[in-house]
């Protein structure tokens, strides 16, 4: 690790972790302030009520002095009682003043670490850069390659699309060599004997599900509690309300997946589409074919199927996609509301030991994200500032382009998917590429046909990996009960934590592919009925991804949660890249949904259907789906205009309707990409950037020699 990059990382660290213990301290010191104002204040109270009762029983006993008396002590109690009130106001007042300058002062501190950080890069970039430092990472892998696809769980994505059809028992689950003993194993799949039961009816698993959904299975914290534990769910969905303990429950039942769909099936307010989720609520059960999603199953079959991979936390996207960053979401456990976002997170997400993009850049390794929407998740962290994003995101349309470059650097590359047409289709994830349940399943596996094929035919195939996951598992059933976990043991922030949990369980299982050309390709003698490759049992978590990264280059772990998750580097064991991968992956299958402004997938049967654009309704609220991209717009309008945060805050807080939040995203999205063309302009463009990566490299090189 480059002394320069160690010293900048390290005062980074101490900035984050500065202010979250500071923040942490305000928060807890303010609660426990508040608590002391209300005890005082009952206090009080009840010996006001006391003292009036004890002077009233001594007053005397005739008229009319007799009421003088009761009179005066009644009215003295409740004066007595109203001071108490008062003073509890004031006192409660004071510390929530107190709380919020407390945490203005974190903030100040934080801003200051941050103005030294960049001094210190500053002045010793120079000499760091002229002397020498890393080049890149120099074993035999030198692109690490992820794409985080949505809500799938690895029953339902993967389960029987690894599987081959059986007339007597409906399948046979895949055949492939153990990774770890070498020996003769099959794919962790699903049998027909699992069930849930719903009113009395019972929903077995089943081969062929629909390509996409009319209702979003919900997966929110209490609603995975209900899945996995047959928990009460407390108010409405979406609601996110439930009892916990502290403490998960067992047993896990996995009997509730289907109780929890007819759940937001009957809260569904849209006549059709509820008809058609209640007509078939057993959809949660289903699993793909292979015939239904060819490239990933084709994928899965010819490299390493991880079927023992779990979602970082039982809750929703947000927190687990912080895990596969960070190793910890920071505390949040659950989908973070547009109030909070509005009033502590517009400066984004911080984590105490940050994030792996902060770890690369202390060894001075590049990195990337190619995104195929305009608010690409990743950019909800601290440390996203825009000089970062305009020269380290990058259009998902770039990338094969891209990766013709034989100068192409970066060490590590996240790929987000479009998460639908933000725009013009309600934010309901219809038309993109992500695999969420309400859009096209094909269209997300023409995405993974697009960046396999990008990274095959390029020249940097020999020295790369490519991990293909997903953040959670969207309310679909998986027969694998998630074990315990290691919690991150790292600052929680208490704006964050809305259920109490203590991150120390897994959430549920999601699909995990590991493609490579140092993967080997195995056949076991004598067995004919071998169809997949590699199968790694090993018990993986998000974790692990960043565990591997970090075993590879040589990164220091962030939290406890990397620290001890298994990493899968071993699956990495030829000496020399393989020469059999395919060039070419099957073409997605086609679903007959087909989107009125693309027109690569047409429907498959004379009729289909069909996300036309719409117009946004002007009373209707803003779901949970689009406020996350209203919250991450947030974030980015801060960061266009840091001196109006508190406009912001309350401009956020005061969207209400899809038609508000519709006209907000166009705005801030509209000057990010203004923003954009300005630094562009200044030539800091990603062929620029590149340029100066290799003229300083070279400039390294030609010192060392001299």
């Amino acid at each position: 690790m480059s002394f320069c990059g160690e010293l900048r990382y390290s005062i980074i660290r101490t900035r984050d972790e500065w202010r979250s213990w500071l923040v942490s301290k305000c928060t807890t010191w303010a609660d426990e302030g508040s608590k002391n104002c209300s005890d005082w204040r009952d206090e009080g109270s009840r010996k006001c009520a006391q003292w009036a009762d004890e002077g009233s029983n001594q007053c005397c006993d005739w008229a009319p002095c007799s009421w003088f008396c009761d009179a005066f002590y009644w009215l003295a109690k409740w004066v007595c009682i109203g001071f108490y009130w008062v003073a509890n106001w004031v006192c409660q007042a004071w510390y929530w003043v107190a709380k919020w300058v407390c945490r203005a002062f974190a903030w100040v501190v934080y801003w200051v670490l941050t103005i030294v950080a960049y001094i210190v890069w500053i002045v010793l970039w120079i000499p760091c850069h002229v002397f020498g430092g890393p080049l890149g990472p120099g074993g035999p892998v030198k692109h690490i390659f992820v794409l985080v696809l949505e809500n799938r769980s690895f029953d339902h994505m993967l389960g029987l699309s690894t599987a081959r059809p059986d007339v007597e028992v409906g399948w046979t689950l895949g055949v492939g060599i153990d990774a770890i003993t070498g020996l003769v194993t099959t794919v962790n799949g699903p049998s027909s004997l699992e069930t849930n039961v719903h009113n009395g009816q019972t929903f077995s698993i089943q081969a062929g599900a629909p390509f996409w959904l009319p209702v979003d299975p919900p997966h929110e914290f209490c609603d995975v509690q209900l899945q996995l534990a047959s928990t009460t769910i407390q108010g409405k969905p979406n609601d996110d309300k439930c009892d916990y303990s502290g403490v998960y429950p067992s047993p896990l039942t996995l009997a509730g997946f289907v109780d929890n769909y007819a759940n937001q099936a009957n809260a569904e307010t849209d006549a059709t589409l509820k008809a058609a989720a209640l007509a078939d609520l057993g959809t949660v059960m289903a699993c793909f074919t292979a015939d239904q999603v060819p490239v990933i199953s084709t994928l899965a079959r010819g490299f390493a199927l991880c079927d023992s991979w779990f979602s970082a936390l039982p809750g929703p996207t947000w927190p687990n996609r912080f895990f596969l960053h960070a190793a910890t979401s920071g505390g949040l456990d659950r989908s973070p509301s547009t109030a909070e976002i509005a009033i502590s997170q517009l400066d984004g997400y911080q984590f105490e030991n940050g994030t792996i993009y902060d770890a690369l850049d202390s060894k001075e390794y590049d990195w990337r994200v190619y995104h195929g929407d305009a608010f690409p998740q990743v950019a909800a962290m601290a440390g996203m500032d825009l000089a970062t994003m305009a020269t380290n995101y990058h259009g998902l349309d770039d990338l094969a382009e891209d990766l013709q470059d034989s100068d192409f650097s970066a060490a590590y590359v996240f790929i987000e998917p479009d998460y639908g047409h933000v725009f013009t289709h309600h934010a309901n994830f219809q038309c993109g590429n992500s695999q969420h349940p309400l859009d096209d399943v094909t269209r997300g596996d023409a995405l993974i046909k697009y960046v396999y094929e990008s990274i095959r035919r390029s020249p940097h195939w020999a020295s790369s990996l490519l991990v293909v996951t997903y953040d959670e598992h969207g309310g679909f059933y998986d027969h694998v009960p998630p074990p315990a976990a290691i919690p991150p043991g790292d600052i929680i922030d208490p704006d964050n934590n809305g259920h109490g949990f203590r991150f120390d369980h897994q959430g549920v299982r999601v699909p995990t592919l590991v493609v490579s050309p140092l993967i080997p390709s195995v056949q076991a003698n004598g067995v004919g009925d071998q169809n997949c490759n590699l199968i790694d049992h090993t018990q993986y978590d998000h974790g692990s991804l960043l565990a591997t990264i970090e075993q590879i280059y040589g990164l220091s772990p962030l939290t406890h949660r990397d620290a001890t998750a298994k990493e899968f580097s071993h699956l990495l064991s030829l000496p020399t890249p393989r020469s059999d991968a395919p060039w070419s992956l099957p073409e997605a299958a086609k679903s007959g949904f087909n989107c009125a402004d693309d027109a690569s997938n047409p429907p498959s049967g004379p009729t289909g259907p069909l996300a036309e654009p719409v117009t946004p309704d002007g009373s209707h609220p803003i779901g949970p789906s689009l406020r996350g991209f209203v919250e991450l717009a947030g974030i980015i309008d801060a960061r266009l205009h840091p001196t109006d945060k508190a406009q912001i805050a309350r401009r956020v807080q005061e969207l209400t309707t899809q038609a508000d939040a519709r006209t907000y995203l166009t705005r801030v999205h509209t000057q990010l990409q203004t923003h954009h063309q300005r630094i562009r302009a200044a030539g800091i463009s990603p062929k620029a950037t590149r340029s100066r990566r290799r003229n300083r490299r070279d400039a390294t090189l030609k010192a060392k020699r001299e």
